[in-house]
């Protein structure tokens, strides 16, 4: 039975338009699953498509304009000659971008211009009336290291916990009082990871999609912040849902990538989603040695470096983890800028261009050519 949010149906065209919407094919797609985008200005007709396929929407994208779902090749056919429809993609894999090892040195780092500080200076203000939220495996809200300040907003996976860590960790970096950038900020948790650190990209975009919706209901009077650390093959779908949070006016960090997955080695970010997003602020990971982290991607559309090595921060439970990754860099950004927010030295417009212009310039050795060599700073220095 289809929902009640879907009953508003409109007769799909009859004819094929003159320019068919594109098909986007991808290496590492899911068999049989499809994100369809529809036209800007066209969204009543997302319930016209969706009612032209056998089987009901796994997610519909209220702001972004569009559905995920199982489509046969005949449905995609009829899909793309409906000419409400602008592209339809295959679906793919989504995974977190960290491995395990380190030392909590990557607070210090922020409010230091010279590398080894084991002080971390920081305005009391510290994120207090942001919100922050964290797409990724969920958070151990219960945590006392969060003072009350995290509770969960989405879950598209259903499991209601964070069964893997990654989320909880990278919510420590951003929050928590110990490990946490911005230690007053209110964290909301949008699982979109699974046990295993993957999920798919209609998953991820259905978190993107709900965000400012969600950030509407909340007290987040300073601005409103979402991180992640995550990703895959480049998307355009991911891209576009991740560039309608930044329209949204929320600020958008997002972690650059740790390497090709079959070779392992560093890559352009373009080649990464939702990395590869021009507005999105895209984040490399350095060393305590102020070196560019073996792993870390690189590329034009790279915006700034931050802690990323050896990073300390929460498990579900309350132990801690050493982490390394782009995904440990990321939040460090995402706590920066909520606790700019914070002071009123920026909005979330302007933010990345704001923390590039705070950074350390310079300073990171091993930058390759063409990318940014930025660090990012607190301005305590």
């Amino acid at each position: 039975m289809r929902s009640a949010a879907l009953l508003s149906l409109l007769p799909l065209a009859l004819a094929a338009p003159a320019t068919r919407a594109p098909l986007y094919t991808r290496e590492e797609a899911i068999e049989g699953k499809y994100i369809v985008k529809v036209k800007n200005g066209a969204s009543a007709s997302i319930n016209s498509a969706i009612a032209s396929i056998a089987s009901n929407a796994d997610h519909v994208y209220k702001n972004l304009g569009g559905f995920s779902a199982s489509l046969t090749s005949e449905e995609v056919e009829t899909l793309r000659n409906n000419p409400d429809i602008e592209y339809i993609e295959q679906d793919q894999k989504a995974t977190m971008f960290a491995t395990q090892t380190g030392a909590p040195w990557g607070l210090a780092r922020l409010s230091n211009k010279e590398p080894g500080s084991s002080t971390y200076t920081y305005d009391d203000a510290a994120g207090e009336g942001t919100c922050v939220y964290v797409l990724d495996t969920g958070i151990d809200t219960e945590l006392s290291e969060f003072g009350g300040r995290a509770s969960w907003a989405g879950d598209f996976i259903g499991t209601g916990k964070d069964d893997q860590g990654h989320g909880t960790h990278c919510a420590g970096t951003v929050g928590s009082n110990t490990y946490g950038v911005a230690k007053k900020a209110k964290l909301f948790a949008i699982k979109v990871l699974d046990f295993e650190g993957n999920g798919e990209y209609a998953q991820v975009i259905a978190g993107l999609d709900m965000i400012a919706d969600h950030a509407a209901t909340q007290d987040c009077p300073k601005g409103v912040v979402a991180s992640m650390s995550l990703g895959g093959p480049k998307s355009q779908a991911v891209n576009d849902a991740a560039a309608n949070v930044v329209s949204a006016g929320i600020f958008l960090a997002v972690a650059a990538g740790n390497g090709n997955r079959i070779t392992r080695l560093p890559e352009d970010v373009a080649l990464v989603s939702p990395a590869s997003e021009p507005s999105a602020c895209t984040v490399g990971a350095s060393d305590s040695q102020d070196r560019v982290a073996s792993f870390s991607n690189f590329g034009a559309l790279l915006d700034v470096y931050a802690p990323g090595v050896g990073i300390r921060s929460l498990q579900p439970g309350g132990s801690t983890l050493d982490a390394n990754g782009t995904s440990m860099a990321t939040p460090h950004v995402a706590g920066l800028v909520a606790y700019y927010l914070s002071l009123g030295a920026t909005e979330a417009a302007g933010a990345c261009r704001y923390i590039v212009d705070q950074g350390l310039k310079g300073v990171i050795n091993g930058v390759p050519s063409g990318t940014a060599n930025v660090l990012v700073q607190n301005g305590q220095a």
